[in-house]
């Protein structure tokens, strides 16, 4: 009897050494074909021989290596390129046992992080019931939930689950996130394959939280108070996810950033930094089974405070969120979409204006454009934007042609004008805007007065810069066929 205690043991012993990294799990989605994904855990016995089998789709051998990013060892396999759905089973074995990963799928991985509103989970939305129940429906759609830690320097691996990969239970669902899941509800019938979820995100942090130590180095000196101080969520919730190959990311984070014309202005320069930075850093992980120029989609910000007429520091983030062309994809944003959302308040949400509940039309705009960037459908995902100006000045018009036609008209208000002395100036900071309203439009121009500046040049432009621009889906351009919103802009000067 004690010789089979101590075998016993020993087995069990020897079976738990070998291990899959904690966010691999039973019923999780691994990246289908194209792209092969990778997979990896730790082991104790160096130069050990490691195999990785897929059930019904063969396997790989590798060696258990000193671990490059922490102590004992390490082993990682890059699986076939498997465009089947599923169910699989994927077993990791070597001399200290084995261990089974069940009902595995082959799909598109998405990683969904940022702030509160991206945090915002399904119970809270409206119509939550509802909205809850129709997700169980989904069942090829599964979520991960990463808990919610910082750290002065990287983990390789997570230090916390809040939930186990799963495919949406009354249990699971209600706290995932809202805009994450959504978005995936809406992709999913135009792909007809399995997707996978995995969200990690915190209320409250700003941008350079989640950026990597090199990301901040791109950008000026950036100081926050915990937890946002620059790095610690990229170090404890974002590094460690870098191994596993994904498909894209989703974004909904700015509200921490938006308290100046100058964290405004400095976002320009972190939110591309990061973007790359993050393609970069998954890429050579996964040995470049993640795509560098993997799609990147993101929530321009909501409004917040009712009174129409505060300007705010709303504004300027919205803009810098494009790196100020208004719109994206643009020559310093590739491969990235977007979802306005400045038209959508929510000034009664018991969760404070900050955080509107309607995520609905937020994650069907978002999905909208990720159909159109992320997988080349082709739909028409954004709202009108400029094309051109004309300025008729001896009418004290300014007309605005549009690239998206036909346009709609719902109220004549949002357009404001900047007046300048002589033609060449440039309208500055300390210069006056002057409401501009609509005189005359057709199907694909604007025509605003400009009598504001009739003894000056228009020396500057802008819509719709306010906090909280507009009542709900009122705001002033929309694309007819589309129901889109005309995204906010600046021009400093009107050539």
């Amino acid at each position: 009897m004690l010789v089979y205690c101590i075998l016993l043991c020993s087995i069990l012993s020897a079976v738990s050494e070998i291990r899959f990294a904690s966010y691999y799990g039973s019923h999780m989605v691994l990246q289908r074909a194209p792209n092969r994904a990778v997979v990896w855990g730790t082991a104790s016995k160096i130069g050990d021989t490691v195999t990785v089998a897929v059930s019904g789709q063969g396997h790989q051998t590798t060696k258990v290596v000193k671990n490059p990013e922490g102590s004992g060892g390490f082993w990682k396999a890059t699986l076939p390129a498997i465009s089947e759905k599923g169910p699989f089973s994927v077993t990791v074995t070597s001399s200290e046992g084995q261990q089974s990963l069940d009902d595995v799928l082959f799909g598109d991985v998405w990683i969904c992080s940022g702030q509160s509103n991206m945090d915002f989970s399904m119970s809270q939305i409206l119509d939550s019931k509802a909205e809850i129940a129709k997700t169980l429906t989904f069942k090829d759609i599964r979520i991960f939930r990463a808990s919610k830690v910082e750290s002065k320097t990287p983990y390789e691996d997570l230090h916390g689950i809040a939930t186990k990969w799963t495919a949406p239970t009354n249990e699971s669902i209600p706290s995932f996130s809202a805009v994450c899941f959504l978005f995936a509800e809406n992709v999913y019938p135009h792909l007809n394959y399995p997707i996978g979820l995995v969200q990690s995100s915190w209320g409250g942090t700003p941008i350079q939280a989640w950026s990597s130590p090199d990301a901040i180095r791109k950008c000026p000196s950036q100081q926050t108070d915990s937890p946002g101080d620059p790095s610690v969520l990229w170090n404890a919730m974002m590094n460690p996810l870098k191994r596993m190959t994904i498909y894209g990311a989703l974004w909904y984070q700015g509200e921490a950033n938006a308290g100046s014309e100058a964290s405004a202005e400095l976002y320009a320069c972190q939110f591309p930094a990061m973007i790359n930075d993050w393609r970069s850093k998954f890429n050579k992980a996964t040995d470049g089974e993640t795509s560098q120029h993997f799609p990147f989609g993101f929530v321009q910000l909501a409004p917040w405070e009712k009174d129409p007429t505060k300007v705010g520091g709303f504004p300027a983030l919205r803009w810098s969120q494009t790196v100020k062309h208004g719109y994206v994809p643009n020559n310093k944003m590739a491969d990235t979409f977007m979802a306005v959302a400045m038209d959508l308040p929510d000034f009664d949400s018991p969760y404070g204006s900050i955080h509107p509940r309607d995520k609905q039309d937020v994650a069907y705009r978002l999905a909208l454009s990720g159909r159109a960037v992320a997988y080349s459908q082709s739909v028409q995902f954004q709202g009108p934007f400029p094309s051109s100006f004309e300025d008729q000045k001896e009418k004290n018009y300014l007309k605005i042609i549009y690239d998206h036609s036909p346009i709609e008209i719902k109220n004549r208000q949002g357009f404001e004008v900047c007046c300048g002395a002589k033609s060449t100036d440039t309208c500055g900071e300390k210069d006056k805007w002057h409401a501009a309203p609509i005189e005359h439009y057709d199907d694909m121009t604007v025509t605003i007065s400009s009598s504001a500046c009739a003894k000056d040049y228009i020396v500057g432009l802008r819509y719709e810069w306010r906090t909280s621009p507009c009542e709900f889906k009122m705001c002033s351009v929309y694309g007819l066929d589309t129901t889109l919103p005309a995204p906010p802009f600046i021009a400093n000067k009107i050539a």
